[in-house]
């Protein structure tokens, strides 16, 4: 049997972009394509209404569009990282696990998405998770194209062979240790239109 060998960083094409496009929206997500990594920014910021209490796990797709430096560095938002950053671990865990459970935003990305419009978030302490799935008011989602797979199959197989490794060699050489694979949510659809918005990027962003 033959071993499959995929690029996982090749950008979609387009009628495979605007065929997930279809689907997202039957699945009763709002979206958006765009081509660059400056287009998704703008298309993020746009989205959060000034005093807004966002929030986001930490996502490379994020910082490569210069999201979360835009939050970092503006008052204009109550942004939850800024606050928690400052805060003591030790002594404040509970309250920080409460600031990011329920915000009005949540911002991310996803480690895959299917042909068919399903998404694939993978997680080491899965703090993100809740707000993902449910606990935020709306969700925000920044996706390149060369996150889309054709299958569940090969979701997985895009998160355990590609995602991880390179989390992990990322995360030892910045703090000197790896990371674990402990969560995967599988967002199937919205339960009804107005939660989520997908920016779907034509070029690669993240990892």
């Amino acid at each position: 049997m033959a071993i499959e060998t995929r690029d996982y960083s090749a950008p979609a094409a387009e009628g495979q972009l605007e065929l997930l496009a279809s689907n997202l929206r039957d699945r009763n997500f709002e979206v958006v394509i765009v081509d660059s990594s400056a287009d998704a920014k703008a298309a993020v910021m746009e989205r959060i209404p000034v005093g807004a209490q966002v929030h986001s796990g930490k996502s490379k797709t994020l910082e490569d569009a210069g999201v979360v430096q835009e939050l970092m560095a503006s008052d204009r938002y109550d942004f939850i990282r800024r606050r928690t950053l400052k805060m003591d671990r030790g002594t404040q865990g509970d309250e920080i696990r409460k600031l990011s459970a329920a915000p009005d935003i949540m911002l991310g990305s996803v480690q895959a998405v299917t042909e068919a419009g399903q998404l694939l978030f993978a997680s080491a302490s899965g703090s993100q998770i809740g707000p993902l799935a449910s606990g935020a008011g709306k969700l925000i989602l920044v996706i390149g194209s060369q996150k889309i797979v054709p299958d569940l199959d090969t979701a997985l197989r895009r998160i355990r062979d590609y995602v991880m490794p390179y989390e992990d060699a990322r995360l030892r050489e910045q703090m000197g240790l790896g990371t674990k694979l402990t969560r995967i949510l599988i967002i199937e659809q919205d339960f009804r239109p107005g939660r989520t918005a997908i920016v779907l990027v034509r070029n690669p962003l993240g990892i």
